[in-house]
Order: C-alpha cells, then sequence, then structure tokens
C-alpha cells in the first residue's frame, strides 16, 4: 500500500494518507489516530464550505427575518376586519412589534442571558475551575475525540439544563482547543465549538423542557391550553413525556449517534483551523498580588465580600430549588447557582469585576438582536402567522402522522420564533387540540412540539450568540456542522414518531 506523507505538524506528528484505502493515519510520539474515510469528512467540509459562503452574520438574519416575516404578515396575515388595506395593516403591525408584546418582550430575557454568559466566564476564569477544565480538556488523545467528548459533555449539561449546557459546552470547546493546541495535536476548532452547541438539540428532553414542564400542573396547562380541555385528561406528569421509553430511546439514542457523528466528520489535520486563528491562547488573567494600603483595597482584594454574597447566593437558589423540585429548577435558579460559583471561586470583588468587563463584550450579540426576536414573535402571534402555519401543517397529517407533521410545523415555527416556552404557549393548543380530535395521547403531542423546538436550533443563531461570544467563532463557521446533526438527529426522531 503506498502511503505519502503530506506534511509534519510541529515537530511531533506525522500524516500520513493511503490514497487507495481512503483512509489517514496520525503518527505522533504520544499515539496513531486513524481518521475516518474521506468520503465522511469531505460531506461535513463541503457543506461547511457552502455554509460559510452564504450564511451572513447573526445580525443580518435577524434583520432579514424581521423584514420577511412582516411583509408575510401584511400580505397573509389575519387581521380585524376595521383593519384593511396595506397601510392599515402595516400600521396595525408596527403597533404589535413596538410593544410591550413586541421588541420590549424579551427584555428580562435578554438580562437572564446576559448574567448566564458574564457567570460562565466569570467562573471559567477563576483558577481551581481552569484546572478542573484543564483536565477534562486534556482528557481526549485526539481530534475526533475531542469533538465527540465536547459534545457529549454539552448534551448531558443540556439535559440537566439548557442553560448550562450552552455555557458549559462552549466552555469546555474553547478549552479543549485550547489544550489541544498546547499538546501539538491538530483539531479543526469550528468543530469544537459546534460540539459545544449540541446541548441545543437534546434540551427539551431534559429537565428544563419548557413544554413538559408546563403541564405537569393544572395550573400551568391552563395557560396554554383552549378551554375545556383541561379537566379531560390534558395533564401529563414527566413519566409521560420526560421519562417515558419513547423519550428516553430518543434523546438516549441521541447521546449515542451525536458524538459519533461528530468523530466521523472531524476533518484531517490537514484541513483543520487551529484555535489560534479565532482566539489568543490565554485569556488575560487578574494581577496576583495586588498593592493593598488601606482598609478600602483590603477590602476590594479579599476574599470576604465575594464569599459573603457567594453564600446568600447560593442559600437562597439552594432553598428555591429545594421548595420547587429538581424537575423545577427555572433560569433564575441557574442564573444564582453560577454567580454564586463564581463568587466563592474568585479571589476578590476586584477580580471577579475585571474577569465580569471582559465577559459583558460578548454580550453585544444578545442586548442587539433579542429585542428583533421578540418583534418577530409578536409580528407573527398578531397576525395569526404562527396558528395559519400550524393548522396548514397538521391539516396534511393523518393520526398515524401527527406527531410526525407537528414535529416539523414545530422546527419551522422555532425558526422564526426562537423561544421554547413562547412558541408553546401559541402553539401548544393548536397541537393539542389536534391531538383529541385525532385520538392522539397529549404527551405523545407535547414531545412532538418539544422535538421540533430543539431540532431546529441547530440551524438558528439566536441560541449560539453567547456560545459565539466564548468561543470567538462566527455563526458561518459552524452552522454547516449543525446542519449535518441536525439532519441525522432528525432523522432518528422522524424514524421513531412515524413507528
Amino acid at each position: 500500500m503506498g502511503r505519502s506523507p503530506h506534511r509534519a505538524i510541529g515537530d511531533a506528528q506525522l500524516i500520513l494518507t493511503s490514497p487507495g484505502w481512503g483512509l489517514t493515519l496520525c503518527l505522533s510520539r504520544e499515539k496513531a489516530t486513524l481518521y475516518s474515510p474521506p468520503m465522511i469528512q469531505r460531506i461535513g467540509s463541503m457543506v461547511t464550505a457552502v455554509f460559510r459562503r452564504i450564511v451572513p452574520d447573526p445580525l443580518v438574519i435577524a434583520i432579514a427575518l424581521t423584514i420577511g416575516v412582516f411583509l408575510a404578515a401584511i400580505l397573509f396575515g389575519q387581521f380585524p376586519p376595521e383593519v384593511a388595506g396595506p397601510i392599515d395593516r402595516s400600521t396595525w403591525l408596527l403597533d404589535s412589534w413596538r410593544g410591550d408584546a413586541g421588541l420590549w418582550k424579551l427584555l428580562d430575557f435578554s438580562m437572564q442571558m446576559c448574567l448566564i454568559l458574564l457567570g460562565g466566564h466569570v467562573l471559567a476564569e477563576a483558577p481551581m475551575v481552569r484546572r478542573l477544565l484543564s483536565h477534562i480538556a486534556d482528557f481526549p488523545r485526539s481530534a475526533p475525540a475531542a469533538a465527540a467528548l465536547v459534545g457529549l459533555v454539552a448534551m448531558l449539561l443540556g439535559l440537566a439544563n439548557w442553560g448550562l449546557g450552552l455555557i458549559g459546552g462552549a466552555v469546555l470547546a474553547r478549552e479543549t482547543g485550547r489544550s489541544l493546541a498546547r499538546r501539538n495535536i491538530t483539531v479543526h476548532y469550528p468543530l469544537l465549538a459546534a460540539a459545544g452547541y449540541t446541548g441545543l438539540l437534546v434540551w427539551h428532553g431534559g429537565f428544563s423542557g419548557s413544554a413538559p414542564l408546563s403541564m405537569t400542573t393544572a395550573a400551568g396547562a391552563t395557560k396554554v391550553l383552549p378551554e375545556g380541555i383541561v379537566g379531560s385528561g390534558a395533564i401529563t406528569p414527566l413519566t409521560s413525556t420526560i421519562l417515558s421509553p419513547s423519550n428516553l430511546l430518543i434523546t438516549g439514542g441521541l447521546l449515542v449517534i451525536v458524538p459519533s457523528l461528530l468523530w466521523l466528520i472531524s476533518p484531517r489535520p490537514t484541513d483543520a483551523q487551529p484555535i489560534s486563528t479565532f482566539l489568543p491562547e490565554q485569556d488575560p488573567q487578574t494581577p496576583v498580588n495586588p498593592t493593598i494600603e488601606t482598609i478600602p483595597d483590603w477590602l476590594n482584594h479579599s476574599r470576604l465580600m465575594t464569599t459573603l454574597l457567594g453564600l446568600g447566593l447560593l442559600a437562597a437558589a439552594i432553598g428555591s430549588t429545594v421548595h420547587s423540585g429538581v424537575d423545577r429548577l427555572g433560569l433564575n435558579d441557574v442564573i444564582m447557582y453560577l454567580l454564586a460559583a463564581a463568587l466563592l471561586v474568585q479571589r476578590s470583588p476586584n477580580s471577579f469585576m475585571t474577569a465580569a468587563a471582559r465577559a459583558a463584550a460578548g454580550c453585544a450579540g444578545i442586548i442587539v438582536q433579542f429585542p428583533l426576536y421578540a418583534g418577530i414573535m409578536g409580528i407573527m402571534v398578531a397576525s395569526g402567522l404562527v396558528q395559519m402555519l400550524t393548522s396548514g401543517m397538521l391539516a396534511l397529517a393523518s393520526p398515524a402522522t401527527l406527531e410526525f407533521w407537528t414535529m416539523v410545523s414545530a422546527g419551522i415555527v422555532n425558526i422564526l420564533v426562537p423561544s421554547g416556552g413562547g412558541q408553546w404557549a401559541v402553539q401548544g393548543p393548536i397541537a393539542l387540540t389536534a391531538a383529541q380530535e385525532s385520538g392522539v395521547s397529549t404527551s405523545s403531542m407535547v414531545m412532538a412540539v418539544a422535538y421540533g423546538d430543539e431540532l431546529t436550533n441547530m440551524l438558528q443563531p439566536f441560541w449560539a450568540l453567547p456560545l459565539l461570544a466564548v468561543t470567538g467563532v462566527r455563526a458561518r463557521d459552524i452552522v454547516g456542522y449543525t446542519a449535518i446533526v441536525m439532519v441525522v438527529a432528525g432523522s432518528w426522531m422522524s424514524l421513531w414518531l412515524l413507528m
């Protein structure tokens, strides 16, 4: 078998290929890694190259979606009888767009996302956390294994809570990229970042899924269900949704399929873009030995104040969890845990604020774009586009295919209205009414909407904004890989929904 060395990577690796057999062997002082056949890698590289050329930055996508949804609402929306003509419709839509149910609907949520990003950054920059991340990041011995590990950890964290999966996967992807660079192991860093985003592919199947959790009590169900349905078996315990055998099979299968896929599509070292292309080798660190001359200096550079506040937040978070239950862990609880941990592990108020100032730069995309998506949501709800889209898709379904078409419609709606809770409030009544008419169980329809919502997160850059800020990559760098993950995951979900 003829072998031809491509090139040396540093002084530690040698890349050998076999054109006849379609295999790539990476030799180094520590290991020999066999890469998958080039056909699988080429598919990943080709899809990514196409998306890199055609996908604009997230802000451009948000603006384009706003304009497109506005025009679609004028042409096809449902309006009160007194609202006739394009000008009246435009005025009416602008009122809904800029009102409290439009642009400003997600202001609280925007601050929550900024605090998650800030807390995760500050926590990750603490010395003891860096050491822990380094141990995990040092575990993989090859680029394919690194992509698979980051994806698996991000998904496991996403099942616990979507916020943890998002920020935890992003930080682990970044630190794994740095660890591999230190060990002269060449990895395609955008694939690591894409792997860190896969927690958003499974979150609805875990303990922070908006739709399943909202249906466990009558109080939660009455917020979204039409009158008359709540008392007729619509309440669904977690054993019928998140903990059901079907969800355990579908979500558990993704925990095997997605890391395996990330391993297979990992580009060869000769085609890889290292982390140095996107980020500096290390983040700047807080000075270790500051000058202390006064009592205010001592308070600013000691652990006393951060420890007191951190313990207070931790006690509040634990109390909330004990009172509500782990399965009701909310976004505010996650933020309290993150900030408490960040305060307790940082050296001082000064080091905390220094790290927080660096993290705040990554909030710009969230602050600007979240109001735009809230406006899109307001237009679609006010004009009836969400109801029309969902009802039109469900009209294609038979009782045997209702769950599948519900998932498809939910996936499309999620691209335009990327909010799990907001989407369920709008689409839930339509989906559950169709379930009743078709004799399909409520729990099945709840999970069908949930699967569609989480599936197209792999195409929607809205949720990726915090990850992009942490990892330093652009949306176009990762969306090709996440699109491949979406297609494979969607095929797996569809298989079981149609059976």
